[in-house]
């Protein structure tokens, strides 16, 4: 079984102040997605290359204490791609993809982190432009390749995956552009979509549940006024290996919760 992990740290450095680095020793995920790291090259150094004795590889964001991802991983992957071709996104460090490819196979464990709008209009302009961008990066992956994508997407899909889904249909996370974006890519009959949304597959009516991130403001998170954020977006062949899913909730590390799946297969 091949357990993967995807947790927005909303901070490495303050994850792991938070048991962040307990948790993962427990549970023991054969890789970890992560996002929002936070991190410079230098603050990364010496103490978080490494995680319970998984090899972190990243993409940082040039901003300082900004986005970033990263894939802890216990298997040694065949190349690493750092961003996706794009130098307005690149530069801030949301792609980073492992490959675990051999002669019988071609597979990817990709961490992305979609940009949020919700600070103004400005960025919400931003972020169409990446998903504009990044859709046919993911469809001309799917052409060559076996993959997951673990990730921050900062898009509810539908009405069950946020809690407070009629007074957020003009907020950025729940637009209908951004709805229609992940319509299309998942549209199992259309030549431009075809992944598949692995928690959904697993729990196709789950609702607070679900939610995997909650607003610092108010009383959000004690009254589980969530958001499903955080995916696994797979190919079909490796979407159908998809065996059992939990989001962890008993320990607050970061704003959003882990999302762990098992599937069945092995690096």
């Amino acid at each position: 079984m091949f357990k993967l992990t995807s947790l927005n740290l909303n901070g490495i450095r303050s994850a792991s102040t938070k048991g962040v680095e307990r948790w993962i020793a427990t549970t023991r995920p054969d890789c970890i997605c992560v996002q929002e790291v936070k991190a410079q090259a230098a603050d990364l150094a010496g103490r978080f290359e490494q995680l319970d004795e998984m090899r972190g590889h990243f993409h940082l964001a040039q901003k300082k204490g900004y986005s970033g991802v990263g894939v802890y991983t216990r298997h040694e992957p065949s190349d690493v791609l750092a961003g996706f071709g794009c130098e307005e996104f690149d530069a801030e460090g949301r792609y980073v993809e492992l490959r675990f490819d051999t002669p019988a196979r071609r597979l990817s464990i990709i961490s992305a982190y979609f940009p949020s709008g919700s600070s103004g209009e400005e960025r919400q302009q931003a972020k169409f432009r990446f998903l504009e961008r990044f859709h046919p990066h993911l469809m001309a992956l799917k052409a060559s390749r076996e993959f997951i994508l673990c990730g921050d997407l900062n898009i509810a899909h539908q009405q069950i995956d946020l809690k407070n889904w009629r007074s957020n249909q003009k907020n950025s996370g729940f637009l209908p552009e951004e709805r229609a974006w992940m319509t299309k890519l998942l549209h199992t009959e259309d030549a431009d979509g075809g992944l598949v949304d692995v928690y959904r597959q697993l729990q196709p009516t789950a609702t607070d549940t679900a939610y995997t991130w909650w607003s610092n403001r108010g009383q959000a998170y004690a009254k589980n006024v969530g958001w499903r954020l955080d995916y696994h977006l797979a190919t079909p062949a490796l979407a159908a290996l998809a065996r059992q899913e939990a989001i962890y909730k008993d320990e607050k590390f970061s704003d959003h919760a882990p999302i762990t799946i098992d599937y069945e297969f092995r690096l």
